[in-house]
C-alpha cells in the first residue's frame, strides 16, 4: 500500500509514510489518511518521504491541502526524512517557509 497511515498518542500525532510514487493517483488515499482524524486541538501531521521515489507538482498541492486542514485544527505538519531528490523539490516550492522538513 503506498499510503500508511498510524495514529499515536491517543490522535495527537498521525504519521504518514508515503511509498513510492507520490502523484495525483495517491490523492484519494492521501486524503483518507488525515481527513477522518477527529479534530484534536495541536495534532501533528508527520509525513515521511524517506520511502518516496517521486513528487510532483499534485503532491505539493496534496500537502498544501494538508498544511490547511492541519492548520485549522491549531495543528501542524512536519515532513520527515525527505530523499536528496524530494528534497530538491520541496526547496524549489519554498516548502522550507511553510513547513517544518527534518
Amino acid at each position: 500500500m503506498p499510503v500508511i497511515q498510524e495514529v499515536l498518542n491517543d490522535g495527537k500525532i498521525v504519521h504518514i509514510n508515503i511509498k513510492g510514487r507520490f502523484d495525483y493517483t495517491l490523492s484519494q488515499d492521501f486524503r483518507n489518511a488525515y481527513r477522518h482524524i477527529p479534530a484534536h486541538e495541536g495534532v501533528a501531521f508527520h509525513v515521511d518521504l524517506s520511502d518516496t521515489e517521486y513528487m510532483d507538482s499534485s503532491a505539493l498541492g496534496m500537502m498544501l491541502l494538508l498544511r490547511e486542514h492541519a492548520k485549522c485544527r491549531g495543528g501542524s505538519v512536519i515532513i520527515e526524512h525527505p530523499s536528496e531528490p524530494i528534497d530538491r523539490i520541496l526547496k524549489v516550492a519554498n516548502f522550507e517557509h511553510l513547513f517544518t522538513i527534518n
